[in-house]
């Protein structure tokens, strides 16, 4: 479509979508590609504290302005972390939406009182800025990668004292906004088929798409298979660090024990998010983040996707399936993936119960190919980018 044609599009990211370093990047970097198709996009991101300018981060040409509003200094210290959760609980204050809220004036000057067809918003941290971008905008879409009641609910269930009773009123405070914001936008994406249940149930008069997440096209790599399963994924992120407790204290000492020579290799950003699990072990490989994560998991025999907790559907288990590396999950950990047990991963939620799918998967070549081959064939079918732009209408 002629430049001069083009329809106009705004997208307001609470995180820059590059680099693609993460679930959530990744998830709002496949929005505006397809946006990008055929709408001029200006991007509105908010900055972090020392982040370089989001404006040298995105690929030359994708959009058509980059505009960025400062945060102030957040402290990442236990107590700094502390301090904030209590003031969120006298607040009722659900997390990350008090980091992202007060900047009305800000996105109304960042938006410079233009026009556009259509206005996407990032996650639910920044849905109070309804206002602001529906007056801009004749067509207003959320795009929530996680249920955040939700999502603090299975944090409680997974917690115990005070910090489970926080959670569980972190997810009443946030389903209070999501009753109160979801029916204002024309449309609400959700990453699954469960989320979209979930905002009909929370919201009857939201209207809710299915927008999976998705990765970009990519060939898959060669295997070369290392005696080593591997657990991918930003280890800040609170349902990993859980994760990664759990596979260390109850699933690891029984496959080092049962299988002398396997390393586990954590790999992703934010490592030392779970340093107290991954120390002390001469046998767990602390890989970081690296530039090719399908490559490093094509180099595993088994991705592990030990969750407890969480919303949405994971990227890790499609990078696994990418690189056709066979995948252990809990069920909560593929929750939302049109999967059959046996068939496309192997599901078990006990430490028992993983422990024992991640060995046969180790003592059978044979089934390690079949599950991969059968994870990499879906995820071509229904998850690369250009699949799930499919099931957008807009």
């Amino acid at each position: 479509m002629p430049a001069d044609t083009r329809p106009a599009a705004l997208m307001v990211c609470a995180e820059t979508p590059y680099p693609m370093e993460g679930g959530g990047s990744i998830r709002a970097a496949s929005l505006l590609h397809y946006l990008a198709r055929t709408r001029d996009v200006d991007l509105i991101v908010f900055r972090q504290p020392g982040e370089p300018d989001p404006q040298t981060r995105i690929p030359p040409g994708l959009v058509r302005s980059v505009r960025s509003i400062e945060l102030p200094y957040h402290g990442r210290g236990t107590l700094a972390r502390a301090c904030r959760n209590a003031a969120r609980l006298v607040r009722r204050a659900a997390p990350l939406v008090d980091r992202f809220s007060g900047f009305e004036l800000e996105l109304a000057r960042a938006i410079g009182g233009r026009k556009y067809e259509l206005g996407v918003v990032e996650h639910l941290w920044c849905a109070g800025y309804w206002p602001q971008v529906s007056a801009a905008c004749g067509t207003t879409a959320l795009d929530l990668h996680n249920i955040e009641s939700a999502l603090h609910a299975s944090y409680a269930r997974m917690e115990t004292g005070a910090t489970a009773i926080a959670h569980r009123l972190y997810s009443r405070f946030a389903l209070r906004l999501e009753r109160a914001l979801l029916p204002r936008y024309s449309v609400v994406l959700a990453a699954s088929g469960a989320d979209a249940d979930r905002i009909h149930s929370i919201a009857p008069g939201a209207r809710a798409l299915v927008y999976p997440n998705a990765i970009p096209q990519t060939p898959a790599p060669p295997r070369a298979e290392q005696n080593a399963v591997v657990f991918s994924g930003n280890m800040e992120y609170l349902p990993n660090v859980s994760a990664a407790r759990f596979f260390r204290n109850e699933v690891w000492p029984k496959l080092r024990d049962g299988w002398p020579s396997l390393v586990w290799q954590v790999l992703g950003k934010n490592p030392n998010g779970v340093s107290k699990y991954t120390s002390g072990d001469a046998r767990i490989h602390v890989i970081g983040p690296v530039t090719d994560a399908i490559a490093e998991l094509a180099r595993a025999k088994v991705a592990v996707v030990p969750l407890l907790a969480g919303s949405g559907t994971r990227l890790k288990i499609l990078e696994a399936w990418a690189a056709a590396t066979p995948v252990v999950s809990t069920r909560i950990g593929a929750e939302g993936l049109p999967v059959r047990d046996g068939e496309h991963l192997l599901l078990a939620d006990s430490a028992a119960e993983f422990a024992s799918s991640v060995s046969r998967l180790l003592a059978d070549p044979a089934l390690r190919e079949s599950l991969g081959a059968a994870g990499r064939r879906l995820v071509e079918r229904e998850f690369f980018w250009e699949a799930a732009w499919k099931s957008l209408n807009f």
